[in-house]
């Protein structure tokens, strides 16, 4: 009788072997599920990472950007010749009395063709005011 119950309690050499598989791949799920299961897995942890780095950078360049517009902000309300130069430059302003003209030529032969025109109706007029 004894012999009889050592021989039911050893398990069949593919029996054990099963078990010792289905252990390791319950263990290869856990540690699966722990690194990239749930909510926020390790990938999207990276992702954040990297997004999270990329925010940073355009941050710093913006506070660059705004530091730089205080400094030019403070430039033109302290210095007056800095302002006026900004207004003449960019805005075609001019200072006081000044008198300005514009000028704008749309084609550089039809320019010539008006001046010519207007050359000869001048003539034509002069030579009539003279009769």
């Amino acid at each position: 009788m004894a012999a009889a119950s050592r021989s039911s309690g050893r398990e069949k050499p593919g029996r054990l072997w099963l078990r010792r598989l289905a252990w390791a791949a319950g263990t290869v799920a856990v540690l699966a599920y722990a690194v990239e299961g749930g909510e926020y897995g390790t990938s999207d942890l990276l992702t954040q990472r990297d997004a999270k780095a990329a925010l940073e950078d355009s941050v710093d360049a913006l506070r660059a950007e705004v530091d730089s517009l205080e400094t030019e902000v403070k430039l033109v309300t302290t210095d007056p010749v800095r302002l006026e130069k900004m207004a003449r430059e960019k805005w075609g302003m001019v200072k006081g009395d000044k008198e300005l003209l514009y000028w704008t030529v749309r084609d550089a032969k039809q320019a010539a063709a008006d001046s010519v025109k207007a050359a000869a109706a001048d003539t034509t007029e002069r030579a009539r005011s003279e009769r």
